[in-house]
């Protein structure tokens, strides 16, 4: 048989080449995305580049093994230092385009955004160099409940609504810094759900997951404000594979508890111990 004077056998081939190689670089796109971090940094001089790339380094050795203990080693200082060797390419993003320029801000105090991509193999030696692997399987999609409790009363972070707005941002830019993909309950999913006085670090997995999206993971959090310490103060668990680990910190802003704790929950999923 052939159609429009092609063999099907080979409209059969071209179609399977075709799905064959869209899959492999759909993989490929997303696992590059590991070897790829972003920082803020002042100017596009040199110095306060090489400080941007030290500070993506570290983020994307963190992100593509899976491995938070990494944060601050001091084994990672002489490589800090040598950061530009391990680029491939990077590019700015000016944060206040398409504003007037005004004095020092107009050249070398102007925030830029500065991505930075990184070479696959080099890193790789380095996590080898560091006793860790790459964590290139697939990373399990993650469904998070956390609690805000920042006075007498508590709301939850939700995927819409603008109570929960500023956390929202921050938890997603938590997940992408850690190379994980989150998913929040919307408001109509927790309308009737009490936060106050709800323990959700101790309540057991069923009486929450129905008010969660589908998931192979789930992440609680309560973060409690401290009027003493003026930060916030976090316990989470991570519900996977049958078993239920807890972690706790606090003094922190929530911007940094979300990413200490995503970066935890990496590190469970990715096999490299407790956070």
């Amino acid at each position: 048989m052939t159609r429009l004077g092609v063999p099907c056998w080979w409209m059969s081939w071209c179609l399977g080449l075709w799905l064959a190689v869209g899959a492999f670089g759909i993989a490929g796109a997303e696992t590059d995305s590991l070897y790829q971090a972003q920082t803020v940094v002042t100017g596009q001089g040199a110095d306060n580049r090489q400080v941007g790339f030290a500070a993506c380094l570290e983020d994307v050795l963190i992100k593509v093994s899976g491995a938070f203990q990494l944060s601050g080693d001091p084994r990672l200082a002489p490589l800090k230092a040598r950061a530009a060797e391990f680029v491939t390419r990077f590019n700015y993003h000016d944060q206040m385009s398409g504003k007037p320029k005004r004095d020092e801000q107009g050249t070398r105090d102007r925030p830029y955004d500065l991505t930075v991509m990184f070479d696959r193999p080099k890193i790789d030696d380095l996590l080898v160099g560091l006793h860790v692997k790459p964590w290139l399987a697939r990373r399990p999609m993650t469904a998070a409940m956390i609690v805000m409790t920042p006075g007498g009363r508590s709301y939850a972070v939700v995927s819409d609504g603008r109570q929960s707005d500023l956390q929202r941002d921050a938890l997603y830019a938590a997940a992408g810094k850690r190379g994980l993909d989150v998913v929040l309950p919307n408001s109509s999913a927790v309308a009737n759900v009490g936060f106050d006085g709800i323990d959700l670090i101790q309540a057991t997995p069923a009486a929450l997951t129905a008010h969660m999206p589908a998931a192979d993971v789930q992440l609680f959090g309560h973060l409690t404000w401290d009027d003493a310490e003026l930060a916030w103060s976090t316990q989470w668990r991570l519900d996977y594979a049958g078993k239920s680990h807890r972690w706790q910190f606090r003094g922190v802003t929530f911007d940094e508890a979300f990413r200490r704790a995503l970066g935890g929950a990496a590190q469970i999923l990715s096999d490299n111990g407790s956070p």
